[in-house]
């Protein structure tokens, strides 16, 4: 199905089917990958590299930077013996280049069919180090196990569409140069006039990631067992990710499959140290946790799923206590992640989603002052029939923390005029 993506200036720009794009790729064909404004809000000509042809690399060449990488797993970097670039790694998206390399023929290397002939040999794990010269004239990149799961760059995409066509977990790929300003890359509509000229499928990098978190499943349940806590009694079922090995649980009262999994009264919550165990004022985290445990006990059935690697909407303990030290400092909550160049909130919660469906939930009352976690967690056959709020305490110690979710993040913080009014009095 077509979909629409919004480019830096809010224009609506059309994309195409991961289907389809699969289905090019395993084809030989290339497609284009646009990621995120936030990142390089550029576009990639990206085809697998078993698929290389001297038309092919010409094509890439042509209506590209000519700067044509070759997208591989860290195990056939390793054993293809190809180190880093360089031993400390500048580059602000973290992009893994590593030695340049030619097909060990004789030639120059620069050529497009000398190039397809590089790009085909480190598809297949026939050919060895010895089988090229460095430096040479295609750049390997080492995609991080995971892939766009892990790290939304075209690196990743590249090795994941080549996975995903059933084709060898090797991609090429190069940006696409503005026509319009030679000087500069395209992007936003004069991408898909491009593709659309050329005959090309165009998706995004969030497309990828919406696919592969809705068609693979990413977390195995390990063990279940019973917890009593003050609150009443739980099941505790534990769940690890196959992507990144992180433990979540869920907390289960009753049984959730029944009724056909209908209306189940469900929180989803993040992990937070400070607020959950040591009991921080900054927050209302141990707040909102505490009061889903004791509603689903009272609803005799329901779901608390406790998502680790969520600390501080994603950017980990250590980043979450700087972020504080710019909030002593006059800094907001959205602010001080953005000054630690960091996003306000990398929190994914379609793993959440896969756990929820495979205790048998169908459809949610969802606990939750955050609207955005109602698109997070549909997908799976889930659905969000209704939200239950939470009321915590507001005082001086977050009374601005929850001030900024609410006109920052969109949240629902009952009391929260009250409070505010009572402070200007």
């Amino acid at each position: 199905m077509a979909q629409t993506d919004s480019d830096k200036q809010g224009v609506q720009v059309r994309l195409d089917s991961v289907e389809d794009a699969i289905l090019d790729i395993a084809a030989g064909k290339a497609v284009v990958v646009v990621d995120d404004e936030d990142r390089e809000n550029e576009g990639d000509l990206i085809f697998a590299a078993e698929k290389a042809t001297p038309e092919l690399v010409a094509f890439m060449v042509r209506y590209s930077s000519g700067y044509v990488c070759a997208s591989l797993t860290e195990a056939d970097a390793d054993r293809l013996q190809l180190p880093p670039m360089i031993s400390h790694n500048e580059d602000a998206r973290g992009t893994a280049y590593t030695v340049t390399v030619d097909a060990n023929t004789g030639t120059t290397g620069i050529s497009a069919t000398a190039r397809a002939e590089t790009l085909k040999r480190l598809a297949f794990p026939e050919f060895g180090p010895g089988d090229f010269t460095r430096p040479g004239h295609v750049v390997p990149l080492r995609a991080r196990e995971g892939g766009v799961l892990v790290r939304a760059g075209h690196t990743e995409a590249a090795v994941d569409l080549a996975r995903m066509a059933g084709l060898r977990p090797a991609g090429v790929l190069c940006e696409v140069v503005s026509e319009i300003d030679p000087t500069d890359m395209a992007r936003g509509p004069e991408l898909r006039d491009f593709a659309d000229k050329h005959g090309l499928k165009m998706i995004s990098i969030e497309q990828l990631i919406a696919w592969r978190r809705l068609n693979e499943v990413q977390v195995e349940r390990v063990v279940e067992t019973r917890l009593p806590t003050d609150f009443g009694e739980f099941r505790a079922v534990g769940y690890q990710s196959t992507i990144n090995g992180v433990e979540h649980v869920a907390l289960v009262v009753g049984h959730p499959e029944d009724d056909g999994g209908e209306n189940v009264l469900v929180r989803v919550h993040s992990e937070c140290l400070t607020g959950d165990v040591f009991g921080s004022r900054r927050c209302d985290c141990g707040q909102q946790l505490h009061a889903s445990m004791r509603m689903v006990q009272e609803a005799g059935r329901g779901v608390i799923l406790y998502m680790r690697g969520h600390e501080g909407r994603g950017i980990g303990l250590l980043a979450k206590l700087k972020a504080y030290q710019l909030q002593d400092s006059g800094a907001d909550t959205v602010d001080a992640n953005l000054a630690l160049g960091l996003p306000a909130d990398a929190r994914e919660f379609g793993t959440g989603a896969q756990i929820l469906h495979d205790l048998g939930v169908k459809t949610m009352n969802l606990i939750s002052n955050n609207p955005d976690k109602r698109a997070g967690l549909t997908g799976h056959d889930l659905r969000i029939v209704g939200r239950t709020a939470i009321n915590v305490d507001i005082h001086e110690d977050n009374i601005k923390y929850l001030q900024t979710k609410r006109d920052r993040m969109g949240h629902t913080v009952p009391g929260l005029d009250e409070a505010l009014g009572a402070t200007h009095e």
